[in-house]
């Protein structure tokens, strides 16, 4: 490298490099996780990007793209929905409705006092 010209295309060539390795993944990402395409067509457009890269990358986004874009916000969406199941599961009920449920059981004798204010501690902790 003599000068800084060289430099510059070379750094220029490099992210189109890693820019198409990033589409290429995503591609192929989105095929093995489409679960309305068949093995046939996933394995034609996998010899594709093997023989033919950038036609087939190009032709891919073209023809796909809108449904790549509509798989990735559905899995998402999923994951998202997900998280929150997981998390309203562990979390559990709140102090005032488990404060509540003892008092309810305070109320009609299944309970003394002493077990009351256990249960209360136990929730506000």
């Amino acid at each position: 490298m003599d000068s800084f010209w060289d430099w510059f295309w070379l750094m220029v060539w490099w992210f189109f490099f890693v820019m198409y390795l990033v589409i290429l993944f995503q591609i192929i990402g989105d095929l093995f996780r489409d679960r309305h395409l068949s093995g046939w067509w996933k394995a034609l457009w996998l010899v594709a990007l093997v023989f033919l890269p950038f036609l087939t990358a190009l032709v891919y986004l073209i023809a796909r793209g809108r449904g790549m874009a509509e798989r990735h916000a559905e899995r998402l969406e999923r994951a998202r929905a997900d998280t929150d199941a997981y998390i309203r599961d562990v979390a559990g009920a709140s102090p005032a409705s488990q404060i509540a449920d003892a008092k309810a059981l305070l109320d009609s004798g299944a309970i003394d006092e002493r077990e009351f204010a256990t249960l209360k501690a136990k929730a506000l902790a």
